[in-house]
């Protein structure tokens, strides 16, 4: 608490005048975030707009495609996979990036349905067979799932997917029992309604991934950035991430 007071305290005074602030976010940190955002804003006095996109894949509203259309953002907070495209692209000041949080890959399924045994690579394998339909998201995960996992375990094949081009889309499409599992970030399947998280896939086939936030080249408001960047890394974020199953970076 006391660090907390601190915090908000120098950012007030370094903040006399209303700022704003544009962030563009994929899921896998939206539940930390919007925990984290109306304390840092009343503090701050930065008022910020959050825009949304997937942290990587094919479509329109992926991050990489809305900037390159024109979208204007100060910050991302994205996969690192993500991340490292735009960092690539030089869409990035150069030292800006901070990594936040970690989420491992997870299963859920519809809240009262029962609960499969994913204990071991194989009973998570023949989980997947069984169920009818399966829903991923079509970025970071997804593609791990598709293009990597599934080959690798030999049921691609066996497999009926439907994948959407967002992370809440799957958990949509689940809530409304139109698919029987979904494979995501567990911080896209924990505290949402309609759902029920099994748990976290073994750790010989998991993927861990990182979450991180970076400032846009050109950004005309950097400071204001680099202060959100502090607050969304700071201790005071501990008890956010581990609420929405994710793990501290530091």
């Amino acid at each position: 608490m006391k660090f907390l007071i601190t915090f908000a305290l120098s950012l007030l005074l370094s903040n006399p005048a209303m700022a704003q602030l544009e962030v563009m976010i994929s899921g896998g940190f939206a539940g930390p975030y919007k925990q984290m955002l109306p304390l840092f804003e009343k503090a701050s006095g930065i008022h910020v707009v959050t825009k949304s996109g997937a942290s990587q894949g094919s479509g329109p509203k992926t991050i990489k495609a809305q900037l390159a259309a024109g979208v204007t953002a100060d910050v991302v907070i994205l996969s690192r996979e993500g991340l490292e495209e735009l960092i690539t692209q030089n869409r990035i000041i150069p030292n800006s990036d901070v990594d936040l949080a970690k989420a491992p890959l997870g299963l859920a399924v519809p809240t009262g349905n029962p609960k499969p045994d994913i204990s071991t690579t194989k009973a998570f394998a023949d989980a997947l067979v069984k169920a009818k339909k399966i829903v991923v998201p079509g970025s970071t995960s997804g593609i791990y799932l598709i293009d990597e996992l599934f080959p690798k375990l030999g049921i691609k094949n066996q497999l009926t997917v439907q994948v959407t081009e967002r992370g809440s889309q799957a958990t949509a499409v689940l809530a409304a029992r139109e698919a029987n599992i979904a494979v995501q970030p567990s911080s896209e399947l924990v505290n949402i309604a309609g759902v029920d998280y099994v748990g976290a896939l073994p750790s010989d086939i998991q993927l861990i991934q990182t979450f991180a936030a970076a400032i846009i080249m050109n950004s005309p408001n950097q400071e204001a950035a680099k202060k959100l960047i502090q607050y969304l890394s700071s201790p005071n974020a501990a008890e956010p991430i581990k609420h929405s199953g994710m793990n501290a970076v530091r």
